[in-house]
């Protein structure tokens, strides 16, 4: 199962790129990629929500239904599909203080099998994904960032 890693450092306080990562119904105004979020079941620290994302590349849309359980204390989300058209992906996305920012990590694994189509698919696969989660990182990088600015003027 192929895993994708990123990372970043925002120039913004924990608590704000923590309030945005967890405020998923907002992530279709600023992240490109996602053409809607539906939140269908939040049980405190658990929210589960239906994706529609779209690959412009190949005009393609992918959808699933995620499963995210926040843990506050350890500054952490752990994600996985429940359904839809990965065959599997789960991940976490943690956050720490560094550097009087923020470091955002990010670790997904994931499965999608197309029939007869072999490694090379996979290979374009698995860049996709990687670019994928890079422009999410980089969106809440940026919203993160615009608030910290917003609020220090």
């Amino acid at each position: 199962m192929p895993t994708v890693e990123t990372s970043t450092w925002i120039a913004a306080p924990l608590d704000t790129v923590l309030a945005i990562a967890k405020d998923n119904r907002s992530f279709p105004e600023f992240m490109e990629d996602l053409e809607s979020l539906t939140v269908v079941e939040e049980d405190g620290s658990r929210v589960v929500s239906d994706y529609v994302g779209v690959v412009n590349a190949f005009k393609l849309k992918v959808r699933w239904r995620q499963q995210d359980e926040w843990d506050d204390a350890g500054h952490c989300c752990y994600f996985k599909q429940l359904e839809g058209d990965y065959d599997t992906m789960d991940g976490t996305w943690k956050f720490s203080e560094e550097n009087g920012g923020t470091r955002f990590d990010s670790v997904m694994n994931y499965e999608y099998r197309v029939p007869g189509l072999g490694p090379l698919v996979g290979k374009v696969i698995f860049g996709l994904v990687r670019q994928n989660l890079e422009a999410i990182l980089d969106a809440i990088k940026r919203r993160a960032e615009s608030v910290t600015r917003t609020a220090s003027q």
